[in-house]
C-alpha cells in the first residue's frame, strides 16, 4: 500500500489541495513585471525543470515567474484567482533552479470576491513578510481562517519563483447542491486519493482533476503486473453522499488501459485520512459493492448507471485488473 508520503512535510501539504494548481483551473491575472518568465508558469502543477542551454530573447529561460532586476527602488508582485474558492492552510514558495536570481523573501495576501479583484478588493495578509533562500521549498502556514478566491505573491525586491502551491480546501456551500447531483470526488468538490496500491507512472490526484486528460502522463498509471491479483486506488470523497453514476474515462491509454475494473464503498464518517489511512485501506477489502466488474475499452469514456444502492458513503475504492491506468474518475451523487 501505499499514499502520498510526507517525507517530512507539514501537515497541510500531505492533505491540502493546491489551489493554485493551473491543473485544477487557477489562472494568473496580472503581475508588475514577467521580463524573464511568467507568472503562470509558476502555477504549473509539473515540477520544475532546469534546462542549461535554453534561452530566449529576455535571457536564459527559466521554469517559473522572473522578474528583471529592480533599480529605482518597491517590489514586485503577482495576482492568482484560485482554482476554487477555499480555506488555505499553507504556502509552498518554491526556488528551485533559481540560484542567483530567487526572490530573496515574500509576503501574501488574499481576498474573497466575485470576478475580479478591483479597487476595492479587501486584501488580507495570510503571510508576513518571510525569508526565501536559494533552489529550495519554503513551507509556511497560512494565518487565514476563512475561504479565499484570490492571492497576491509579493516578492522583495525582485527575482524568481519557480513554483507558488497554495494548499487549502475548497469551500462548498451544502446549500447550493440540495438535492443536485454533483462529482463528489472532483478535487474542487474536496475529493482526494486517499491510497493506492501502485502509481509507477502520473500522479493519483489528477484522477480527479477536472476536464479530460490532455496526455497519458495526465491521470494514474500503475506498472505492469508480473505478480497475481489487481491494483486498485481509494478515495475519499469530498462530500458525503449517495452515489448514483459512474464514469470511468481511459483517455489516451490505448495499450496500457485496464481489462475490466470495479467499484467497492463505505460509509466511513469521521475518517479522514492522516493516521486513519492504513484502517481504511485494510477494511476496503471487505467494502459493499458498488459496480460489479465490468469491461473497459482502450482511449474511451465508460458511463455507469445503474450502481448498487448502498446509501450515503464517503469513500469508494476503484479496483482495476490486472493493472494499467485510468485518465479520470467521475462518482456522481447527491450530497447526504
Amino acid at each position: 500500500m501505499t499514499s502520498k508520503s510526507s517525507d517530512n512535510l507539514p501537515d497541510f501539504a500531505v492533505n491540502g489541495i493546491n489551489l493554485a494548481s493551473a491543473g485544477l483551473g487557477a489562472r494568473a491575472i496580472v503581475a508588475t513585471d514577467e521580463f524573464f518568465a511568467p507568472l503562470a508558469r509558476a502555477l504549473d502543477p509539473a515540477e520544475p525543470i532546469f534546462l542549461a542551454d535554453k534561452f530566449d530573447d529576455s535571457g536564459k529561460w527559466m521554469d517559473g515567474w522572473e522578474t528583471r532586476r529592480r533599480r529605482g527602488g518597491g517590489h514586485d508582485h503577482g495576482t492568482i484567482a484560485l482554482a476554487a474558492r477555499g480555506r488555505i492552510t499553507g504556502f509552498d514558495v518554491d526556488t528551485r533552479h533559481f540560484t542567483g536570481n530567487n526572490a530573496p523573501a515574500c509576503r501574501i495576501e488574499a481576498c474573497d470576491c466575485a470576478g475580479e479583484p478591483g479597487e476595492d478588493a479587501v486584501w488580507v495578509e495570510v503571510l508576513p513578510v518571510a525569508p526565501l533562500g536559494p533552489d529550495s521549498h519554503h513551507y509556511f502556514a497560512s494565518s487565514g481562517d476563512r475561504p479565499f478566491t484570490h492571492v497576491r505573491l509579493h516578492i522583495y525586491p525582485d527575482g524568481g519563483v519557480a513554483r507558488l502551491r497554495v494548499f487549502g480546501v475548497p469551500a462548498i456551500d451544502p446549500a447550493r447542491l440540495d438535492g443536485k447531483t454533483a462529482d463528489l470526488a472532483a478535487t474542487l468538490c474536496g475529493g482526494w486519493a486517499l491510497a493506492w496500491s501502485d502509481a509507477h507512472y502520473g500522479n493519483p490526484q489528477q484522477l480527479l482533476a477536472p476536464g479530460r486528460g490532455v496526455n497519458m502522463g495526465d491521470g494514474w498509471e500503475t506498472r505492469r503486473r508480473r505478480t497475481p491479483g489487481h491494483d486498485w486506488i481509494i478515495i475519499e470523497l469530498g462530500i458525503r453522499g449517495v452515489l448514483t453514476r459512474a464514469l470511468v474515462d481511459t483517455a489516451h491509454f490505448k495499450g496500457n488501459y485496464p481489462e475490466s475494473c470495479s467499484l467497492q464503498a463505505a460509509d466511513l464518517s469521521g475518517f479522514r485520512g492522516g493516521e486513519l489511512t492504513e484502517a481504511v485501506v485494510a477494511a476496503s477489502m471487505f467494502w459493499e459493492e458498488l459496480l460489479p466488474r465490468q469491461s473497459l475499452s482502450a482511449d474511451a469514456e465508460h458511463g455507469f448507471d445503474r450502481l448498487a444502492d448502498l446509501g450515503p458513503v464517503t469513500h469508494v475504492r476503484l479496483n482495476v485488473f490486472p493493472d494499467g491506468g485510468i485518465s479520470r474518475l467521475r462518482l456522481f451523487g447527491e450530497p447526504q
